[in-house]
């Protein structure tokens, strides 16, 4: 029973975050060197939990591209793109995902829960 009010959880938050939009302003220094460390190191504004990852690839297939890589020094979840190719390249550039394709954004509306920005280190 505890599985169902999880799932209804993370939807009804998904579904609510549609309706708070958050504006985030970033700096933009540099330039892609095409390394591939933007997709092998992202973080989720709202995913805290691996169950909650697996809900969030259920309710969106796309997102199955992704994987949990580790935690940070603070617990958070870090994820990878199973996509980049050893050279740091799309191995599916044509079919990216739309936060893919406008990556690096000066400013973000955090309108969906699930890797809306990228952070590099």
């Amino acid at each position: 029973m505890a599985n169902i009010f999880d799932f209804l959880y993370v939807i009804f938050n998904e579904i609510r975050s549609y309706f708070v939009p958050e504006k985030v302003s970033y700096e933009i220094t540099g330039e892609c060197k095409k390394c591939g460390k933007c997709c092998n190191y992202m973080y989720s504004y709202d995913t805290y939990t691996e169950k909650e990852f697996k809900i969030m690839q259920f309710i969106f297939p796309a997102y199955k591209r992704f994987y949990i890589k580790g935690k940070d020094e603070d617990g958070n979840l870090i994820f990878a793109c199973k996509l980049v190719t050893k050279d740091g390249l799309c191995s599916d550039y044509a079919h990216r995902l739309p936060m893919c394709r406008k990556y690096p954004a000066k400013r973000i509306f955090i309108l969906q829960n699930f890797m809306t920005a990228a952070v590099t280190r």
